[in-house]
């Protein structure tokens, strides 16, 4: 899955490839479980991707995160 996402923030040149898939499943708002299937990846490794997302995008939730990808 390729999804463009375009952010002008500093924070987003730190995400790793694969962060940015998981990021761009999180930001359509699909379950774990459902990215972890189609990533060919384990649940576990999905909520660790997902932890490191917040942390560098600095954000406490999926909602916050939609802001941040979406915010021009």
């Amino acid at each position: 899955m390729n999804v463009a996402i375009s952010l002008n923030e500093t924070r987003f040149p730190t995400l790793t490839p694969r962060e940015r898939d998981v990021m761009a499943y999180v930001a359509m708002g699909k379950p774990n479980k459902i990215i972890a299937a189609e990533l060919g990846v384990s649940q576990r490794t999905v909520e660790a991707h997902r932890a490191r997302i917040f942390q560098k995008m600095r954000v406490r939730n999926a909602v916050e995160l939609v802001r941040c990808v979406l915010a021009p």
